[in-house]
């Protein structure tokens, strides 16, 4: 048979599929998206309302630096001035308060004044843009033109001290040396001619190129062009208002408000601990997603997804079971054990009838033995008839129950079985759980074993129910003989560690994860299964009395069937009371409780 499952080996996806992958799990975070689109709105309206009365007017200045010859291509302007400085300077108070002198603002309204001005400058220019806003079109010109006259004006009284300090400075060098060169002079005129004379002449020479030289620096910086420069672009009433408007505002509140959302979600997504797909699911089992059954339009029914209220259900098991049968290592040994994480247990029993349901409509001979003996609850959720004595015969074709209770090992199993009406898809056989003294030796007992190696049977197969396996241990006492695992999880209420954790304690005990089946969130209550749900993890089960075996739990069916009422009643007293039962009284599972649920066929989907 070829092996169409191979879960020890899940193929890598491509990136692209990890991407929508990514992407339909971030959309699952809906509140924190409608969350970030709110804000993003909101925004939105608050930067449409705040912009829509303010006015932009923008002023250009190019600036200058003082030269004698403004066409000398070697002076690189950007070395003389330093415009990150000049900037500072504009926006500093001593412009505003120039400025403000000009405007006839008051001392008041001096710092509204200053907070309306940005300078910026473009890069890779001498160029300072004043930009000035206001709540009117005149208001933010007149601001915006006073304040680069006051910056040229300042600008321009700065160049002209510092020129007048130099040329001061340069007087005050030439002014003695001019005097000592004219008191020279008139020696030399009283000088007779010879060596002192020409001494003199030599002397009068120095001091003649020192004055020439301070005349000349003295010169060049009275002919400098001290020009600060030039409005290139003065500023004009703005004929609209700032801002992208209300309705742009929304459209960019609503972009960014989405980001933020996807980021939020992104966040979350990466510290969930849960599996948000079914291939965080597959990876963390190492085994691949059978089927996700769908969210029952009643929101809940009897365990057998027969009928014809929700054929979805049905044909999701009967998917399963299929890729079941063609998976080589459940084909070659037909036992499958059905387990949950932990919590409650009511779609992994439900997922344990129906398997065996599709499994007995292929023809095959079907036995359900419900593992679960500290709360169990088929026996009276299941339309039940009289057993065949085909299951479970110790040698010598007595039922082993006696001896074993005999010998004090367990009280399960007991040879006790009933038959299970699924309709058209046939029936099958049902071993009910009991209660018992000890669950570990009950479940690890020779009788137990030879229950389970009726799968060796030509054309039968054998799905055992057991505890959640995080919650027991019950499960990983029955992996060793079972091998094949079906795990039933809600991906929204367990957590990756968990399924991982699952995959080494089946791996470790000797079995192997076959596949996962998922299902949404139980609707409400556990309908049903309340006790199961309330029941403390790890809470040993009642003790047996000695004198009687203690009666099932009162679990309440799912969709009770006609004449089902005393369902409960089974397994009191096993078989000793089909024979002692009087003819007027009620025996449960005498097939007068049994309502025949009809499969779905394939032509009414």
């Amino acid at each position: 048979m070829i092996e169409t499952n191979r879960p020890a080996s899940v193929p890598a996806e491509d990136e692209p599929d990890l991407l929508r992958d990514q992407f339909k799990q971030l959309l699952r975070y809906r509140r924190l998206l409608g969350a970030g689109v709110g804000i993003g709105l909101l925004g939105g309206v608050y930067l449409g309302i705040s912009t829509s009365d303010t006015y932009v007017a923008t002023a250009d200045i190019v600036l200058r630096a003082p030269t004698d010859d403004p066409f000398n291509p070697s002076l690189a302007p950007d070395k003389a001035i330093n415009i990150g400085s000049e900037r500072q300077v504009a926006l500093s108070s001593s412009i505003a308060n120039e400025a403000a002198k000009k405007l006839g603002v008051t001392s008041k309204d001096f710092a509204g004044l200053r907070s309306g001005l940005q300078v910026t400058n473009p890069p890779q220019t001498m160029v300072l843009r004043f930009t000035y806003t206001a709540s009117s079109p005149r208001e933010a010109a007149t601001r915006a033109n006073a304040m680069t006259e006051a910056y040229l004006l300042k600008r321009q009284e700065s160049l002209d001290v510092t020129r007048d300090k130099m040329v001061k400075g340069y007087q005050d060098q030439r002014d003695p040396v001019a005097k000592n060169l004219d008191e020279l002079v008139k020696q030399i005129n009283a000088m007779p001619a010879g060596t002192g004379r020409d001494a003199a002449y030599s002397s009068k020479t120095d001091l003649q190129s020192k004055v020439n030289t301070l005349n000349g620096n003295i010169a060049k910086l009275q002919a400098l062009d001290m020009s600060p420069g030039r409005v290139t672009s003065p500023a004009t009433p703005p004929s609209d208002t700032d801002g992208p408007g209300l309705v742009m505002s929304l459209a960019l509140g609503a972009a960014v408000g989405l980001a933020l959302g996807l980021l939020a979600a992104w966040v979350r997504l990466v510290f969930d601990p849960a599996p948000r797909s079914e291939g965080d699911v597959a990876r963390a089992l190492r085994a691949p997603v059978l089927g996700y059954l769908p969210r029952p339009k009643t929101g809940g029914g009897p365990l057998l997804a027969a009928g014809e209220e929700d054929p979805r259900l049905a044909e999701e098991f009967r998917s399963v079971a299929f890729r079941l049968a063609y998976d080589s290592r459940f084909a070659d040994r037909r036992r499958l054990l059905v387990v949950a994480p932990r919590g409650s247990s009511e779609t992994a029993a439900a997922a344990a009838v129906n398997l065996a349901a599709s499994f007995a409509e292929t023809g095959k001979d079907v036995l359900l033995i419900e593992a679960d003996l500290r709360t169990p609850v088929l026996a009276s959720q299941l339309p039940t008839g009289a057993g065949r004595p085909r299951w479970s015969q110790a040698p010598g074709g007595a039922s082993g129950g006696g001896a074993a209770a005999a010998h004090g090992d367990t009280d399960w199993p007991d040879g006790r079985q009933l038959v299970v009406d699924a309709g058209e898809s046939g029936d099958f056989d049902l071993i009910p759980g009991e209660p018992v003294r000890n669950v570990a030796r009950a479940l690890t007992s020779p009788r137990a074993t030879r229950l389970i190696s009726e799968a060796d049977s030509p054309n039968s197969t054998v799905v055992v129910l057991a505890p959640p396996v995080l919650s027991y241990a019950d499960a990983l006492a029955l992996v060793d003989r079972v091998d094949g695992v079906l795990v039933v999880c809600d991906p929204r209420a367990v957590h990756r560690t968990d399924l991982s954790r699952i995959r080494e304690l089946i791996s470790g005990a000797g079995g192997t994860v076959l596949g996962a089946v998922l299902h949404a969130p139980l609707p409400g209550e556990k309908r049903g299964r309340g006790g199961r749900g309330g029941k403390a993890k790890g809470a040993p089960p009642a003790p047996a009395q000695a004198s009687s075996r203690p009666s099932a739990p009162q679990a309440q069916p799912l969709t009770r069937q006609p004449n089902q009422g005393q369902g409960q009643g089974q397994g009191q007293q096993g078989q000793q009371a089909h024979r002692q039962a009087e003819p007027e009284q009620h025996i449960p599972g005498d097939g007068t409780d049994t309502v025949a649920l009809r499969t779905v066929r394939m032509g009414r989907r």
